[in-house]
């Protein structure tokens, strides 16, 4: 074997340090947590031979240059944590230190001649600890560099007893002073410097009603701002917190689509919003017949004075009359016969929309234009966007594009309409996206729910990836709500806002109950994507009442308002869902059980785990339903549930131990 020319990094590095978390795919990605979270970094430290170690936890804030220290603790079996308060909104990055502790493994092994009565070797010991104690007296400052000199000479000090130098030497304030200025001359740093991205609240709790403000006018009538400053009330009445608009720019002409989605519209059709851009303008402009800029402003300003926060779909996709068509050919991507492709999701075809060229020569201008798009809206006072089939826009755009946006307005929050594969849904959430849609949408049996919300509320998918649950959409009504009734869309609704902490309903068409298919397409049968609609929101029959109550639950009970507790308690009907959240202290504890069957009552015995509800083994307990307002009296960790589709098919229980 040929010796090295050259040492390796200083040998004399002892400590390794392995299996730090949080961290994802090796550091390339950011976790992901809200202002206020208590962020805890895990480490495991590992160092030959039997000497004490030390660690901390490096952390610089947003925009710092310069790493802070946290003092690690260790929790058992070479495995150390530390938390850090996470107080502002950004990037923190962070990594960890580990080095052997000499003065701390010095009083160990003190203590321990000490107590096995070794006292001749004591006055030796003394003489090597005062060195120690010296050392760390000149990395210390203030009243602990005075208190470690003192010691220093006191243990030098012959004239006063062994025993006595022994007992000062091992006085707890010494170790508490000695841990303030450990020697880190020789600490090892982990290999990576990681990353937590901090979000304001809402990027975790929300809860999002979808309207299309052209449908708020009178009946036939293209409704403006205007008109849809009247619908506020009743939103912020059902209980949400961000009002999301479908893209409110002008709608291209050419290739219009007609009701039903048909490819002949009648004159007075109005078009898919989605199909962006007209001879008024593309996406920074806004429709004429919603109103002006200065109306735009004047309804964000009301949905805010309701408590509403409004969202904005953004769509990056032009309609063929849409001004880039003229301007930058280069960004669409032309067949054979010089026509530009339009969008397709066989077996649905777009024919009045075109898809950007992500591989256009041209693709920094792109680029630019498409952020461009973005900072105008942000600077009419949108601060949350729902981005539509980002899935089909290029990766490292989103990374770029996100990153350079969150960097000027870091309480920004993407919301990524990807139904998509599970991997690129997830990779979006890595570069950056702040929520996601979800499978929740087809998921129906308890099983499958279980199965599905154990992989999103566990590491490592948890710390990236914040899931936003929607019965429905424009797009998409669930074969389990055509032709349901008030049981299937009930269900529904309480299973997206308790399983979740971010949810959202396309209204009226939910509360409304809205069950119609147009066959064959996986649609909304007169699809309000291209009609006028006049909703009778007053009807007697609506899920208004609950769908209130609910939001009502949410907004009291902060063990809803994250996913990272999630657990489920087995039952024994398949028909049956039973599962938990709790605030880390377990002063909030809600159970949640869920009859799946749409049609037929079921009931069944739960199996609860008290031990995550914060009870005891055999306790006996109360719990009240926040829903029906029932309250009972539990023993133990077996209890029967009895649920009717018909009324109500869930409980929402709040633990109340006796």
């Amino acid at each position: 074997m040929v010796p090295s020319e050259a040492p390796p990094e200083d040998g004399r590095l002892r400590v390794l340090i392995e299996a730090v978390s949080p961290e994802i795919d090796a550091g390339a990605y950011p976790v992901k947590r809200v202002i206020g979270d208590l962020f805890t970094v895990s480490a495991d430290l590992v160092a030959d031979g039997h000497d004490v170690l030390g660690g901390a936890l490096l952390h610089r804030r947003p925009g710092e240059s310069e790493w802070r220290s946290t003092a690690l603790r260790e929790i058992v079996n070479d495995r150390w944590h530390a938390d850090i308060l996470l107080d502002e909104i950004g990037l923190w990055h962070y990594t960890v230190e580990g080095w052997v502790d000499h003065p701390a493994t010095w009083r160990k092994h003190l203590a321990a001649k000490f107590a096995a009565g070794a006292f001749a070797d004591l006055p030796l010991e003394l003489q090597i600890g005062a060195e120690q104690i010296a050392a760390a007296a000149r990395r210390a400052s203030g009243a602990g560099a005075s208190q470690l000199h003192q010691l220093a000479a006191a243990l030098r000090d012959e004239s006063i007893p062994v025993d006595t130098r022994v007992v000062m030497a091992l006085a707890d304030d010494v170790g508490e002073v000695l841990a303030e200025s450990p020697d880190r001359a020789l600490a090892s740093r982990y290999g990576r410097t990681l990353a937590v991205v901090v979000d304001r609240v809402r990027a975790r709790f929300s809860s999002w009603y979808e309207m299309f403000p052209r449908s708020c006018g009178a009946p036939g009538k293209h409704g403006s701002f205007r008109d849809a400053e009247e619908r506020l009330s009743y939103v912020a009445d059902l209980g949400f917190d961000v009002l999301y608009l479908p893209p409110i720019s002008p709608i291209g002409s050419s290739f219009r689509k007609g009701k039903n989605n048909t490819l002949t519209p009648a004159p007075d059709d109005v078009g898919s919003p989605w199909a962006v851009g007209s001879p008024d303008g593309g996406h920074t402009a806004i429709h004429a017949e919603l109103g002006t800029a200065a109306d735009f402003r004047r309804f964000v300003r009301a949905a805010a004075d309701r408590g509403l926060e409004l969202a904005l779909d953004i769509a990056f996709q032009c309609s063929p009359d849409h001004p880039w068509v003229d301007e930058h050919p280069d960004w669409f991507k032309r067949r054979p016969d010089g026509t530009i492709q339009y969008a397709e999701n066989p077996p649905k075809k777009y024919q009045d929309i075109y898809p950007l060229d992500f591989e256009s020569t041209d693709w920094w201008n792109l680029w630019q234009a498409l952020k461009g798009v973005f900072l105008h809206w942000i600077g009419q006072g949108v601060k949350i966007f729902r981005v539509d089939n980002p899935h089909t826009k290029a990766l490292r755009f989103w990374g770029w594009c996100i990153g350079e946006i969150r960097a000027a307005h870091p309480d920004v929050i993407f919301l990524a309409e990807a139904f998509t594969r599970p991997k690129l849904m997830y990779a979006l959430a890595k570069l950056g996206f702040t929520q996601s849609y979800t499978y929740f949408t087809w998921r129906e049996s308890a099983w499958d729910l279980r199965t599905y919300l154990e992989e999103l509320a566990s590491p490592p998918v948890v710390e990236f990836f914040r899931p936003n649950f929607w019965p429905n959409t424009p797009d998409i009504l669930p074969d389990h709500l055509i032709g349901a009734g008030h049981g299937a869309f009930a269900l529904r609704l309480v299973l997206a806002a308790t399983l979740s902490s971010s949810y959202g309903i396309y209204g009226p068409a939910y509360e409304l109950m809205d069950n119609r298919l147009r066959p064959g397409s996986g649609e909304y049968l007169d699809n309000e994507k291209y009609e006028i609609k006049t909703w009778e929101i007053s009807r007697p029959d609506s899920l208004r009442p609950l769908i209130r109550r609910v939001n009502k639950i949410r907004r009291e009970n902060p063990a809803l308002h994250d996913n990272r507790s999630l657990r489920f308690h087995p039952a024994d009907n398949p028909f049956l869902l039973c599962y938990s959240k709790r605030t880390e202290d377990r002063t909030n504890v809600i159970l949640v059980a869920v009859n799946v069957d749409p049609v037929y009552r079921q009931g069944g015995h739960i199996d609860l785990d008290l031990g995550e509800l914060g009870l005891a083994g055999g306790a006996s307990f109360h719990v009240r339903d926040l829903i029906g307002n029932g309250r009972f009296l539990w023993h133990g960790s077996r209890n029967y549930v009895e649920l009717d589709p018909s009324s109500v098919p869930a409980h929402v229980f709040v633990i109340e131990p006796t």
